[in-house]
């Protein structure tokens, strides 16, 4: 019985992870196919570039909870089971990012399934474990963003935050050491979902925003 309940889980996190909020809110807002702007993924980067900031912030939003949503229904379905609260936001990044909803045939034939990079589940599935993690994860988040200047680089600083947070609180026995696998998993699934990114990153073509943005765009006009 408890493991059908598990198999219930893991699924129905996946599927809440799949559904594309990013996809729904721009055709709302703009009647914008965000899979057919920029770098063609429905996370909240890629919907501001397609339908405006209300509409980002919207779906980065909605995917935060929707991660978070799982360890919530985790916890409360097996509270003891600390793996499958980490497995859970996992589900949810994997269905993000891959999402049997917007599943389309290419020109060859094959099967694409469409999705993001995996960071605002990755936050929410972090908020849900230990939600003062959010704070931290936000807080570096908006550094790196603005000063920085990468949105890639953002996204892949989610999973090492939460690691290094859970893993103090763990070191203090205030947390389940399981949920630093959280934080490994969620990184592997975020810079497997990025080669593009960082391979720009390395060759020094990556996309800048936020405040280098800004300064470079002021020189421009200087």
């Amino acid at each position: 019985m408890i493991v059908l309940r598990i198999l219930w889980l893991l699924g129905l996190s996946y599927f809440l992870g799949a559904i594309p909020f990013g996809y729904i809110i721009a055709k709302i807002a703009r009647n914008v196919d965000v899979r057919q702007v920029e770098s063609g993924r429905t996370g909240g980067t890629n919907t501001l570039r397609a339908a405006g900031f209300w509409a980002g912030l919207a779906t980065a939003t909605l995917d935060i909870l929707k991660g978070a949503t799982t360890v919530w229904l985790a916890k409360f379905v097996v509270p003891d089971l600390y793996w499958v609260h980490v497995l859970a936001p996992v589900l949810a990044i994997i269905g993000h990012n891959y999402s049997l909803i917007l599943a389309e045939r290419d020109p060859e034939g094959k099967v694409r399934l469409y999705g993001g990079a995996g960071g605002a589940p990755a936050a929410g599935g972090a908020l849900g474990l230990w939600a003062p993690s959010l704070l931290y994860i936000l807080a570096i988040g908006v550094v790196l963003f603005f000063v920085v200047g990468y949105a890639s680089v953002t996204t892949m600083s989610v999973p090492v935050v939460a690691g290094l947070v859970f893993a103090y609180q763990a070191a203090h026995g205030q947390l389940p050491w399981v949920y630093v696998a959280y934080a490994v998993l969620a990184e592997a699934l975020l810079l497997w979902a990025l080669r593009p990114n960082i391979r720009r990153l390395l060759n020094g073509t990556e996309r800048v925003v936020g405040l280098r943005a800004w300064l470079a765009r002021r020189r421009l006009t200087a």
